[in-house]
């Protein structure tokens, strides 16, 4: 008998069928409304499921190929542009940004490395001024306040999220190597030749399969949630809000179809990739099987970066994973039993990593959201705990 009477679709493999069973008891128990999950392993599609609705009234069903907003899950996928970089000795990470970027090198940011910004310890989180709707929509006119701006602490000294910035920084400094936008450099270097349904700038003829965000986080409850008692909202609220509202990092309940149309057409590289969870469980499974990045240049990227220091900028909430060189870690398994996986979760409670040990590559993705949650939503916790269970490897109770 089944625990939900929502349709589900899709399949697991013989030995994966209890990922099924928690996957209804989301809809059942965990008030999911319409999600997918995907995960290879060892080169082998195990689990592919999507069910409920992708529309706010539940009247259009999830389809395999429906596009979820992961927010920071983003983020993922540009890091891996830029260590796709390195790999091609493109970049070193451990040179000045300003190297790529001269014009970076102004303010006290001229020791500030590519690996300060992947692990979010440069200080540059934000302008020092909000900046308007149609300025954001801007590429050039960011980057050149991000240029000119002030670190908010001595690069290299703290770590705070670089919830905007991130992609800003890093995007700016691809398009200076490559001539290339990361959107473009994405589909050219990972979806296409994946055949994955990744995007960051989603094409217009693509927003039909998108899923509609549902109790979708406002940046006021990220603030909320998580400033940090000796930052209150000085840091959070001049680094990175008024940034994230004017760029649409979640979009407003009052904004209208155009404008979630310009949202997601716009290539804002740390928020705003649309991704099915079979894309994006493939782009993980690449790096699984090494078919992107080195063993050796993935060990690098999940070294961890300032240990389990409190986020200056979030608070002590993000202390329960960590940052590697752009990835989120898994330092203390709230979010499965291997501590060396590394990948992102985005606000709201998807969450997709690549476990290099097991060979394993997972995404989650939904449309009820969470503000509280990210890397360790239950509900995704739930469906790698039973692909772990599958595998024999030990998970932590509940």
């Amino acid at each position: 008998m089944r625990c939900s009477d929502v349709p589900i679709a899709g399949f697991c493999a013989p030995g994966f069928e209890a990922v099924r069973d928690q996957f209804e008891r989301n809809f059942a128990d965990r008030d999911e409304r319409g999600a997918a999950v995907a995960a290879w392993v060892g080169g082998e599609l195990v689990v592919d499921l999507w069910g409920g609705g992708r529309d706010t009234a539940g009247e259009w069903p999830w389809q395999q190929d429906t596009l979820a907003s992961v927010f920071s899950g983003s983020k993922g996928l540009t890091t891996t542009c830029i260590h796709l970089l390195a790999e091609r000795g493109l970049i070193d990470l451990h040179k000045p940004v300003a190297t790529y970027w001269p014009e970076f090198g102004q303010a006290g940011k001229e020791a500030v490395t590519v690996a300060m910004v992947l692990a979010h310890r440069s200080g540059v989180i934000g302008p020092r001024r909000r900046l308007a709707a149609e300025e954001v929509l801007d590429w050039d006119r960011v980057c050149a306040d991000i240029a000119a701006a002030e670190p908010w602490w001595p690069p290299g000294t703290a770590q705070g999220y670089h919830m905007v910035t991130f992609g800003f920084i890093l995007g700016e400094l691809l398009r200076r190597v490559t001539g290339s936008t990361v959107g473009q450099f994405l589909r050219d270097n990972i979806a296409a030749p994946l055949s994955a349904d990744v995007f960051i700038g989603l094409p217009a003829d693509q927003h039909s399969r998108c899923a509609d965000m549902i109790n979708k986080p406002h940046i006021r409850d990220v603030l909320a949630a998580g400033g940090a008692p000796e930052h209150p909202t000085s840091l959070a609220e001049h680094g990175m809000a008024g940034l994230a509202v004017a760029m649409g990092f979640i979009p407003d309940d009052e904004l209208g179809s155009t404008e979630i149309a310009r949202w997601r057409a716009a290539e804002f590289p740390s928020t705003n990739a649309h991704v099915s969870a079979l894309g994006m469980a493939t782009f993980y499974n690449a790096l699984a099987q090494e078919k992107l990045l080195s063993r050796e240049l993935m060990d690098l990227c999940r070294q961890s970066q300032g240990g389990l220091a409190t986020d200056v900028v979030l608070g002590p909430r993000v202390a329960d994973h960590g940052w590697g060189l752009g990835y989120m870690l898994n330092q203390r398994c709230v979010a499965g039993p291997n501590p060396r996986i590394f990948g992102h979760g985005g606000s709201g409670g998807s969450y997709a990593f690549v476990d290099l040990e097991h060979r394993i590559g997972y995404a989650y993705v939904m449309n009820n959201f969470d503000a509280s949650k990210a890397s360790a939503d239950p509900r995704s916790v739930a469906l790698s705990d039973q692909i772990y269970a599958a595998l024999d490897v030990k998970v932590k109770a509940a």
